[in-house]
């Protein structure tokens, strides 16, 4: 169980390094934001399923209440996190900002 545990850990933090190398590798707010919304979120639903699995292998009422708890937050994020995205995109394009390299603006024409 604790290898599986382990795995868990260390896909979630393999995603969450890849989000915080999206935030300085890419050109745009559009393409950072993507990437970073996608890489956190995958991060922390296998973060969480590795506190998951060790709330719930683990035994006790503690450690079930620390699984619920756990799960819980997971649904929160997963409603909030790409809310949260698509609004600051949304805000952004409204501001003026454009992509770096769009070719075809589909946005300007329904404006």
């Amino acid at each position: 169980m604790n290898i599986l545990i382990y795995i868990l850990f260390g896909i979630g933090l393999a995603f969450n390094g890849l989000g915080s190398f999206a935030l300085i590798r890419f050109p745009d707010v559009y393409t950072r934001l993507h990437w970073a919304t996608k890489c956190t979120t995958f991060g922390s639903i296998f973060t969480t399923a590795a506190v998951i699995v060790y709330g719930f292998a683990r035994g006790g009422a503690a450690y079930h209440t620390l699984a619920i708890h756990s799960i819980v937050a997971l649904i929160a994020l997963l409603i909030t996190n790409p809310t949260g995205a698509h609004a600051i995109a949304r805000a952004t394009y409204r501001s003026g900002v454009k992509p770096k390299f769009a070719v075809v603006d589909k946005l300007e024409e329904k404006s």
